[in-house]
């Protein structure tokens, strides 16, 4: 049986003046985005949304009202999605020396196996200059048990019910995000593919007219 990552998005809704806004934060380098995240080693799925909720919306005001569906992809051959935070090594033994570590729940393209190891590559996009411009760049062998073939997200509905601005800033994963609250009539352009997520949403409040730009 293939190894699975856990992930979770969160839309979280409030309402002003009769109409229902959606939770979203612009990231300084790729683009407008949904909470969402990977489930930590041991963590609950509703306290992980919750958690990235917290962590790249800046609110904790949140209940969660119900759980929206599960989508669960088969990746490719070609690519993984690391589990736990493997050490990163130069040979195919864990007494090579260490380059680094993959961060857990990040996908990576499969270069090659052997034995116990499977040597992978990641890239960081930085789409401010270029969508295909490179920042940086990392490859190496890591253990393959610690790799994922399964990735399978679960999507909960939130609700707010707290004061809050039409916009404000957070600090987390050593970037400084913008999260406002955005008319769920007119969305602003999501990045994808975060993009098809609003299926779920839409299900959820099939009486708003969704429109994203």
């Amino acid at each position: 049986m293939s190894k699975t990552i856990q992930k979770v998005t969160g839309f979280v809704i409030r309402e002003v003046q009769g109409e229902q806004q959606l939770l979203v934060f612009r990231h300084p380098f790729t683009g407008i985005q949904i909470p969402a995240g990977t489930v930590e080693i041991g963590e609950a799925l509703e306290v992980a949304v919750l958690r990235e909720v917290a962590e790249e919306g800046g609110l904790t005001d949140v209940r969660i009202v119900e759980c929206l569906g599960v989508e669960q992809v088969q990746l490719p051959e070609n690519q993984r999605v690391v589990l736990d935070h493997p050490r990163v090594y130069a040979r195919l033994d864990d007494t090579s020396f260490d380059w680094g570590y993959f961060r857990r729940g990040i996908t990576v393209e499969v270069l090659r196996q052997s034995g116990a190891f499977t040597q992978v590559k990641y890239e960081e996009l930085d789409r401010v200059p270029g969508p295909h411009y490179v920042s940086m760049s990392l490859m190496g062998w890591v253990p393959t048990e610690l790799l994922a073939a399964t990735r399978e997200r679960h999507f909960y509905l939130l609700e707010f019910s707290g004061e809050s601005a039409d916009s404000w800033t957070t600090f987390t994963d050593n970037h400084t995000f913008t999260p406002f609250w955005a008319l769920v009539s007119d969305l602003p352009r999501i990045i994808p593919p975060q993009d098809r997520w609003l299926v779920y949403l839409r299900k959820a409040i099939p009486h708003v007219k969704m429109r994203s730009s």
